[in-house]
Order: structure tokens, then C-alpha cells, then sequence
């Protein structure tokens, strides 16, 4: 924690105890970021399978107080029978985002190493099947960027932001999270490079 605060880093913790000692763990990073608001928004509990496994009062306590320190996580979206408790941490504000720890998925038997399979996954875990849900479902995959909010006004892109895109061949986002098409091109700070 202390070199993260002297040279303005953030942290990214994997945690994979379940039980008492990752519930203690995940109070105590909330604790400390509290205590150093410069990690606020810079600070990640990657996997946090604890949270599958508390209660639902007790998942939306965690998840308002990770939401008030600041501090997101990285999820695999399930991991065998552990679900994660996603819906309730977006509920409170917290930053979600998935991943994969190579280019193939060591964590799913069935892993493409797709970061828009992910959110295929998660919209059909939590019964995400209309337009709305499905077009939601995207930010898992993209950190949180969608082209357009909750009330239908366009967010992305604008003037300005990092031409980093990726082409998919679907009509929306909806139809890009439940169809999971092959990518067409993809650009990275302005350069096609593939």
C-alpha cells in the first residue's frame, strides 16, 4: 500500500480466498484505500471469488462500500460453480471489468480468451436477454464505454477520445454481445493494425 501512495500508483490485488480470510482481506483494502483517498479509483480486487459466496445483505454492503473507496474489479465472470455477484456490484457503482490472464482463457475450460464472449456469458448468467440488458451487458468488455446511455443519447465516441476501436459486423451492441461476431478490423491509437 505504502509504495502505491509514495509513487502515485494504483494497486491490483488477485485474491482468491474465500471464507473469513477473504472477506477480512477485501474490508481491510477497503479500509486502507479509505484512509489514502490518492488510491481511490486506482485500486482493483482482481477475481474476489469471496464475493460469490456471502449472503445478498451482505454483497450489497461490500459492493456500497467498495463502491465509496473506489475500488472496481477485475472478474472472470464465473468460475465453475462460483457466480459472481455482478448485477449487484454495478447496482452500486462499482467498476467491473473481465479479463483473461493469456490469450487463450486459463480460468474457463471453454475460454476463447474473447473479452465480448465474457459479456456473452454474463448477459446469459443473469437473464440479460432484451435490447437494453444486452447493449448493458457490453461495458463488462469495454470498461465501462457504451455508445449510448441509459436514456439513449450517444457517449461514444466524441471529439477527443482515443481512436482505439474495435469493428464488429452487428447492427448494435445488443446484437454484437448476444451474436459474439468475429472482428472485422481493429484500430489502435489511430492505426489500423488489423
Amino acid at each position: 500500500m505504502q509504495l502505491a501512495v509514495d509513487y502515485n500508483k494504483g494497486i491490483d490485488i488477485h485474491l482468491h480466498e474465500g471464507g473469513q480470510g477473504g472477506l477480512r482481506a477485501v474490508e481491510y483494502l477497503i479500509e486502507k484505500v479509505l484512509e489514502n483517498p490518492v488510491l481511490k479509483d486506482k485500486t482493483y480486487l482482481s477475481h474476489c471469488f469471496v464475493l460469490a459466496s456471502l449472503e445478498k445483505t451482505q454483497q450489497e454492503a461490500i459492493a456500497e462500500q467498495l463502491a465509496a473507496a473506489g475500488i472496481g474489479i477485475v472478474s472472470t465472470i464465473p468460475f465453475g460453480r462460483t457466480i459472481m455477484p455482478i448485477p449487484t456490484l454495478y447496482k452500486h457503482g462499482v467498476k467491473v471489468s473481465t479479463g483473461n490472464d493469456s490469450i487463450i482463457d486459463h480460468w474457463n475450460t471453454f475460454g476463447t480468451g474473447s473479452v465480448l464472449q465474457k459479456a456473452n456469458l454474463m448477459a446469459q448468467l443473469y437473464g440479460y436477454s432484451s435490447e437494453l440488458n444486452l447493449s448493458r451487458a457490453l461495458r463488462i468488455a469495454t470498461g465501462d464505454i457504451l455508445p449510448l446511455d441509459q436514456n439513449g443519447q450517444q457517449q461514444w465516441p466524441k471529439v477527443h477520445d482515443a481512436a482505439n476501436v474495435v469493428l464488429l459486423d452487428a447492427s448494435c451492441s445488443a446484437e454484437a454481445v448476444a451474436r459474439v461476431p468475429g472482428i472485422k478490423s481493429l484500430i489502435h491509437q489511430g492505426r489500423v493494425i488489423y
